[in-house]
């Protein structure tokens, strides 16, 4: 059986980072607060096509009918959390890592 990895903080509370794993696509609205406050590169705005296909953005609008935020290098995630905290939709979850 495996634990979670846990950090001891310079107090010494121990303190489990929580890392993202999912991000709801059905209730993001594609606002981007979640793209600007991650400062490693996580995530990745792109475009749904009519058929709900996720497509590459670029700059003609007319290819996509809205914008979703997708987890695009889940390995660079630190475990802030910020992303889930300034979310207003509540779409993203973070789980500890097993070890």
């Amino acid at each position: 059986m495996s634990d979670t990895f846990s950090v001891k903080l310079p107090g010494g509370e121990m303190w489990t980072p929580t890392f993202v794993s999912t991000l709801d696509e059905q209730k993001c609205i594609g606002c981007g607060r979640c793209f600007r406050v991650c400062s490693r590169g996580v995530l990745q705005l792109v475009g749904v096509s009519e058929g709900g296909d996720l497509i590459p953005l670029d700059d003609d609008d007319e290819e996509y009918e809205k914008k979703v935020m997708t987890i695009a290098h889940r390995e660079l995630c630190i475990g802030c959390t910020a992303c889930a905290q300034i979310c207003p939709k509540k779409c993203y979850r973070h789980a500890a890592v097993q070890v």
